[in-house]
């Protein structure tokens, strides 16, 4: 059984997209497509990495590139530390990348929010539809 005092929870967000996978790859690999509908970053595709996603209020997250199976699946550490122990975050980012006949199907799963986090995890999953939002738009004007 699990502990619930320990337990994490999960902020999952799907959508369809109009785009063969290999453009959205494109979006989720290149630094300055990344910078484009995400944050500014220091990214390299290649496991082990470590990089820092810098967002426009100023916050850092330090991340990881924990898996990549290329134009399917990339995963990385997604690391927040505050001041106030109880908004520091620790977590993982996995995108997963189904081709559909219309286009390609994008999941991102964030996994690691404690229970005690209920307004990062809220704001994590309206996030994450801005950010998909944006990277809508992006792939839209990409070739």
């Amino acid at each position: 059984m699990t502990d619930p005092t320990t337990a994490t929870r999960t902020v999952v967000v799907e959508r369809e997209f109009a785009h063969p996978p290999g453009k959205l790859w494109r979006a989720l690999t290149q630094p300055h497509l990344i910078a484009e509908w995400l944050m500014k970053n220091d990214f390299v595709p290649q496991v082990g990495h470590r990089f820092k996603l810098t967002g426009e209020w100023g916050g850092v997250l330090d991340c990881e590139v924990l898996e990549i199976e290329d134009g399917r699946t990339l995963a990385y550490r997604w690391d927040f530390d505050h001041d106030d122990p109880a908004f520091s975050l620790r977590s993982v980012v996995t995108f997963t990348l189904t081709p559909t006949a219309g286009g390609t199907h994008l999941r991102m799963e964030q996994a690691g929010f404690r229970p005690t986090q209920k307004q990062a995890f809220g704001g994590a999953h309206l996030g994450w539809k801005q950010f998909f939002d944006s990277l809508e738009q992006l792939t839209d004007r990409l070739d």
